[in-house]
């Protein structure tokens, strides 16, 4: 169990690389955007698009590590205040929550990203790129974000009683 939980977490810490990564491709497509426009009055009709469509993959593939390294806002008022037994349990209700909330997504979003295969979705502007790719992150996205927070539920149930994993 220990080695399948390090398998999804390494795999989500290569999904946030990858989408910090992405960045690096968001900024020039924007400082070309800019430089095209201001400065030689010839903007162009993909730039903002493409940097829009990019951003997307960039924050949804992010958040599965980002649960592991405990980067999310949190409202722990209770869990704040509680220690040992209870501070575990309701750590791994969190978990556990989260991880139902990210697979009703990740199932109710598959269909939507299916059709919008079928039907060869673009995004209907000027530049009108192909977008139905781009709508497979969200299912997946959730996915491995249900995976993360099953994974953090097992780590926390199986750490020593005395510790807990959280800080």
């Amino acid at each position: 169990m220990q080695a399948l939980c390090a398998l999804i977490t390494g795999l989500n810490r290569l999904l946030f690389m990858a989408a910090a990564a992405i960045i690096f491709a968001v900024v020039p497509m924007l400082l070309y955007e800019v430089a095209a426009r201001y400065a030689f009055d010839a903007p162009t009709v993909w730039a903002m698009e493409a940097s829009t469509l990019v951003f997307g993959p960039h924050f949804m593939l992010a958040g599965p590590y980002l649960l592991h390294l405990r980067g999310h806002v949190a409202v722990d008022i209770f869990s704040e205040k509680a220690q040992g037994p209870m501070r575990r349990v309701l750590d791994v209700f969190a978990c556990l929550v989260i991880a139902l909330f990210a697979g009703v997504f990740a199932v109710v979003s598959w269909p939507l990203a299916v059709n919008a295969y079928a039907l060869g979705e673009t995004s209907f502007s000027a530049w009108n790129p192909p977008v139905w790719w781009l709508k497979f992150t969200v299912p997946f996205a959730f996915a491995m974000l249900c995976l993360q927070a099953l994974a953090e539920a097992v780590t926390e149930l199986r750490s020593p009683a005395e510790e807990g994993t959280r800080p």
